[in-house]
């Protein structure tokens, strides 16, 4: 731990949702659940404050280090911390639970104490996947959200949601398999150690950095998702309830890109440097292909997350440009994501409360309608576009810098794919906001209550801040990011296995 916080803070933090869990279980009133599931977020993300204001912005190190033993006859330790790459992430994590709690409030009216619990405990695991500096622990958290994300979209999602929740596992399952098969060999390759630091000074045998690589890639591409491991992801989305593709576009995808940072560059150094133009292809399959498939959808939901493929290419790409501007967009870019795209699937979500349909036919006219959702809605709109002051210009604007560094050919298409982005969702906004209100949704349509507007606050500020003053979200991630790209193409002091 850092000499200014002498307390487990990281632990606490992550572990503080489960508490509230504990209480849920014991409380009989549904109002008194809901209450106690706002608390316990609200109060987390209070406590965690410390680890903002007392991070250290130039060191690359992880910080708040907490160190205890699990299993030691594997060398397996409970090991967690916080880098400028993780720390954004874990803040992420917090806000977005918050506003799973809030945007579920009156949508969920059935086994609310199991509701709330399953978003507690996702909670715990999100934060536990960021924070994790142990191989082991890593999976075990990620393992942890499996559950509760099936049980968010199988009991609480639309129509189809046992298809979606069963085709979720099914692709999530298969890649993490692969994932452990791909830890315990670097476990026995690299001395018996999950220490994801000492892990990273480990120069390991071109051969099996490749295996390694692809058995990360099959992990992290299902959850970014690339192209063509994307096609749980409308299902899931379009299944699931607000609060459930609140956290599938906030952070879960945000894992996979994650991952390929933290575990799949600093372990594989060499095959990421050969593989780098066909991850950036992929990416750049993901961008075009992405926007095409958003273009052809009728269902206002399943259109957004069609939108989350070729938004999270672009993640992708900066990625695995390699240069610093690529990467800090790739990561900010990641923020951003989960920002706007959270804040969109709010805003549908509210909406279908009122409306009962996600048809875009059925829709039309809703800024005389409900004239304050629009306010919110075209912000937010404005913002996946890319717009000027808003985080998402950035964002993007920092990858197509770092993808034509890396290749002209490489930063050309990329303009086609912001066309595209920008064409679908002035596409979208035409159907759904101008021309006359259609019949079938009229007599159901009122504007945002208090608890609506609140809600939707948080995240105009984030858009703003991001988008007038990225240097705030650039300052954690910089050296990070420096001392990441400084260790791939100047590798020194490594251990030769």
């Amino acid at each position: 731990m850092t000499e200014t916080v002498s307390y487990p803070i990281l632990s606490i933090v992550t572990f503080f949702p489960l508490i509230g869990v504990l209480i849920i279980i014991l409380l009989k009133n549904d109002r008194a659940v809901r209450y106690t599931a706002v608390f316990t977020t609200v109060m987390n993300l209070l406590i965690s404050i410390p680890i903002f204001t007392n991070f250290d912005k130039s060191s690359s190190s992880f910080q708040f280090v907490e160190f205890y033993n699990w299993i030691p006859a594997i060398n397996a330790y409970y090991k967690v911390g916080v880098d400028g790459i993780s720390i954004l992430f874990v803040l992420l994590t917090l806000i977005i639970s918050i506003l799973c709690v809030a945007v579920s409030w009156s949508a969920i009216q059935e086994t609310v104490k199991l509701f709330y619990s399953m978003i507690l405990i996702m909670e715990t695991a999100m934060i536990g996947v960021f924070c994790a500096m142990d191989l082991l622990l890593f999976y075990v958290f990620y393992e942890a959200m499996l559950i509760p994300m099936f049980l968010l979209i199988g009991i609480w999602g639309s129509a189809n949601r046992i298809y979606a929740s069963v085709k979720f596992v099914l692709f999530t399952f298969a890649g993490s398999v692969l994932m452990l098969i791909g830890i315990i060999s670097l476990y026995f390759m690299a001395g018996k150690t999950f220490d994801v630091v000492e892990l990273s000074k480990v120069k390991l045998p071109l051969e099996f950095q490749y295996w390694l690589f692809f058995a990360f890639f099959a992990a992290f591409a299902v959850k970014v998702p690339m192209f063509p491991f994307h096609t749980w992801l409308p299902d899931a989305h379009t299944e699931a309830p607000t609060a459930g593709s609140v956290i599938l576009a906030g952070i879960l995808l945000k894992i996979g890109g994650y991952g390929f940072v933290r575990f799949s560059i600093p372990f594989c150094p060499d095959a990421t440097l050969s593989l780098k133009l066909f991850m950036q292809v992929l990416s750049l399959v993901a961008i075009i292909y992405g926007a095409f498939v958003t273009l052809m959808q009728t269902d206002f939901k399943r259109l957004i997350a069609y939108s989350s493929v070729s938004h999270m290419g672009f993640v992708t790409l900066g990625i695995f440009s390699l240069n610093t501007s690529a990467m800090q967009g790739g990561i900010l870019q990641m923020i951003n994501h989960g920002i706007v795209t959270g804040a969109l699937f709010m805003c549908i979500g509210v909406i279908y409360e009122r409306t009962h349909t996600r048809e875009l036919i059925k829709y039309g006219g809703l800024g005389k309608a409900v004239p304050i959702f629009v306010l919110f809605y075209t912000f937010f709109s404005a913002a996946s576009i890319g717009f000027p002051g808003t985080n998402s210009f950035i964002g993007e604007f920092l990858i197509m810098l770092g993808a034509f560094k890396s290749s002209f050919y490489i930063g050309t298409p990329l303009i086609l794919g912001i066309a595209l982005g920008a064409t679908y969702m002035i596409w979208l906004y035409y159907r759904v906001v101008l021309n006359e209100v259609k019949p079938e949704i009229k007599e159901h349509l009122h504007d945002l209550n208090l608890r609506e507007v609140l809600m939707f606050i948080p995240l105009v500020f984030l858009v703003l801040l991001i988008g007038f003053q990225p240097s705030i979200p650039l300052s954690f991630i910089d050296t990070s990011i420096k001392h990441l790209l400084d260790s791939l193409l100047n590798p020194v002091n490594l251990t030769m296995k």
